[in-house]
C-alpha cells in the first residue's frame, strides 16, 4: 500500500470537495472531509470495479448509505476515473448526474439512491444477498453515518445481516463501515441520541467487529484485509474520524455539517489542506498552476 500517494489523492479530493460545494451554495462538508479517506482507500486501494463497465457484474459495490456526503464520493469517481473531473461543478445543478444525494439512474457507477438516511444497509443486505446466492465473488462494502445509526431500520437490518443467508450463504461479503465524526445535523452525537457502546452493541448482534483510526490509511487497509478474511458472518468497522477533516476551523465544528463555503472561505479552506501558509500562498500559486486555476476560478465567482 502506498500510503503517502493514497495522502495526496484524498488531499486532492477534499479541494475537490470544497470547490464543488462552493459552486453548488449548498451541501455538506463536515461529512464529506470526514469520510474521504475511507472512500479513497477503497476506490485506490481495495475495489474491483472496472469504470468503463460501471455495470460489470461482478463488481464490488459501494453503498453510500449517508448520502449527503456524495460529494465525498463524486470526487473520488471522477479521480478514478468514472467521469471528467471537470463535471464536478455541476453537483446539485437541474439536470446534472451529480445530485445532492447519490441517483443511480443519473450517474454510472452509483449503486443506489440513498437521499433518505436509514436505508443504506438493508440495501446492502439485499446486494450481499443475492451476489451469494449467484457465486460471485462481488463484496459490498456500506457507509454509514453516525446520526444515521439512530435510525431503527439500520437495527433491523444490524440484526439480521448476520442471520441473513445462514447457513449456505452467510455474508461474509458484507463489510459496513461507521463514519463515526461524533456529530450529526443538530450538534454531538452524544447530546441527541448517544450510540455507546457502539462496538458492543454490533458484536451483540454477531458481526465481526473492528474499530480504527478512520483517517490511517495503515489501519484503514489492515481493517478492510480483516473484513475480506472473515468467514461465516459479516463485519463491520468503526472508523473514528473527524468532522471537516483537514480544515482546522472546520474540524469538530457542528455549524459545518450542511453549510457550503463562501468562495473565500473555499479558497482558505483549500491553502489550510495543502498545508501552504497565508505568507507563502501567492509564491505557491506560480508553482501549482492546477490549484492556482481552482483558486482563480472560485475567486471569480464571487463577482458574480
Amino acid at each position: 500500500m502506498d500510503i503517502a500517494r493514497l495522502e495526496a489523492i484524498a488531499r486532492g479530493c477534499r479541494v475537490q470537495i470544497e470547490r464543488m460545494l462552493t459552486h453548488a451554495g449548498s451541501g455538506h462538508p463536515g461529512g464529506s472531509n470526514s469520510v474521504a479517506d475511507l472512500l479513497v482507500a477503497l476506490y485506490f486501494g481495495r475495489l474491483r470495479v472496472d469504470p468503463k463497465r460501471p455495470d460489470w457484474p461482478d463488481r464490488d459495490r459501494v453503498i453510500l448509505s449517508k448520502g449527503h456526503a456524495v460529494p465525498a464520493l463524486y470526487a473520488a469517481m471522477s479521480r478514478a476515473g468514472f467521469f471528467p473531473e471537470s463535471q464536478l461543478i455541476s453537483l446539485r445543478k437541474l439536470g446534472s448526474p451529480l445530485q445532492g444525494h447519490p441517483d443511480r439512474n443519473a450517474l454510472p457507477g452509483i449503486e443506489a439512491a440513498t437521499g433518505s438516511l436509514g436505508q443504506g444497509l438493508s440495501i446492502a443486505l439485499g446486494e450481499a444477498l443475492g451476489l451469494k446466492m449467484a457465486g460471485s465473488p462481488a463484496r459490498v462494502y456500506c457507509i454509514l453515518g453516525d446520526g444515521e445509526i439512530q435510525e431503527g431500520q439500520v437495527w433491523e437490518a444490524a440484526m439480521s445481516g448476520p442471520k441473513l443467508g445462514q447457513p449456505s450463504h452467510p455474508l461474509d461479503n458484507l463489510c459496513a463501515i461507521l463514519d463515526y465524526n461524533k456529530i450529526q445535523l443538530d450538534g454531538f452525537v452524544t447530546d441527541i441520541l448517544d450510540l455507546e457502546p457502539v462496538v458492543a452493541k454490533w458484536q451483540a448482534f454477531g458481526w465481526a467487529v473492528q474499530e480504527i483510526d478512520g483517517h490511517n490509511f495503515a489501519q484503514i487497509g489492515k481493517a478492510l484485509d480483516q473484513a475480506e478474511a472473515t468467514k461465516g458472518k459479516p463485519s463491520f468497522i468503526v472508523a473514528n474520524t473527524v468532522k471537516g477533516k483537514g480544515v482546522p476551523w472546520m474540524e469538530n465544528n457542528p455549524e459545518w455539517h450542511g453549510k457550503a463555503p463562501k468562495p473565500q472561505e473555499a479558497i482558505r479552506a483549500i491553502r489550510d489542506l495543502l498545508g501552504v501558509s497565508e505568507a507563502a500562498w501567492d509564491e505557491y500559486l506560480t508553482r501549482d498552476s492546477a490549484t492556482k486555476a481552482v483558486v482563480d476560478e472560485l475567486a471569480a465567482l464571487e463577482k458574480t
